[in-house]
């Protein structure tokens, strides 16, 4: 055999090594694990209809809700006193703010037992009322100072409108804050629950509020009219 080719096959398997090194050492990194966080309705944020006003029957579609500039991200925002936008390092939400927000109003509408049915911006189905939201604060605010533990702040632009001839029903902002126990993440978290807990409910109280005068009118509903329809046919 070749000499050259003989110190070649000792060679390969150090080369082999090598490269094996090198891409593991590639792999490895010293950044910090990536803490993901979420958000659950609350019980204040969910309760249902009563007696007082029983649920209408129209059925309400959440629309996949518009972000403010900064806050269509998974990353937990936070505004700095020199009105920097900045964000947590080494921790997000378990999904981008619009879809968190998303899945947030839709729970929370349908634990209010006020709907015939509520459905996400993804549902196949036809709905009487479409609901678009704009978030307007999804934020820790440090605005009193770096130092001091933020207050969070929740508002969201509400649009209710009907689907049949999309005009508007009622424009609402629902909003809440909370400020946070401490300047650790784990308590602007807590923050950011008790926040949005009072935007939902806030939320939940002015869409009932502004369809149950114009549902009876506008019901059954399209499902209802559907019905009659099918059996004036």
């Amino acid at each position: 055999m070749n000499p050259t080719w003989r110190n070649l096959r000792r060679l390969a398997p150090v080369l082999l090594g090598l490269v094996v090194a090198g891409c593991s050492s590639l792999l490895r990194s010293n950044a910090p694990p990536i803490q993901v966080y979420t958000l659950r309705v609350g019980a204040a944020s969910s309760a249902g209809a009563t007696d007082a006003h029983p649920a209408v029957a129209a059925s309400l579609r959440v629309a996949h809700p518009l972000a403010g500039p900064g806050l269509g991200t998974s990353q937990i925002v936070l505004l700095q006193p020199d009105h920097r936008v900045n964000v947590y390092a080494a921790s997000a939400w378990a999904a981008d703010a619009p879809a968190l927000i998303e899945s947030l109003v839709t729970q929370t509408l349908r634990s209010a037992g006020e709907w015939s049915s509520v459905e996400d911006a993804e549902s196949p189905f036809p709905s009487d009322y479409l609901l678009q939201i704009s978030i307007r604060r999804f934020e820790a605010d440090y605005s009193a100072g770096a130092d001091v533990p933020p207050t969070v702040r929740v508002t969201l632009d509400c649009t209710l409108g009907a689907e049949e001839g999309r005009t508007i029903v009622a424009s609402f902002v629902a909003d809440g804050s909370a400020a946070a126990g401490a300047n650790k993440l784990n308590e602007v978290v807590a923050a950011f629950q008790q926040a949005t807990d009072q935007a939902l409910a806030s939320l939940s109280q002015q869409a009932f509020a502004a369809v149950r005068g114009t549902a009876p009118a506008q019901s059954g509903s399209r499902s209802s009219r559907r019905s009659s329809e099918r059996g004036g046919m």
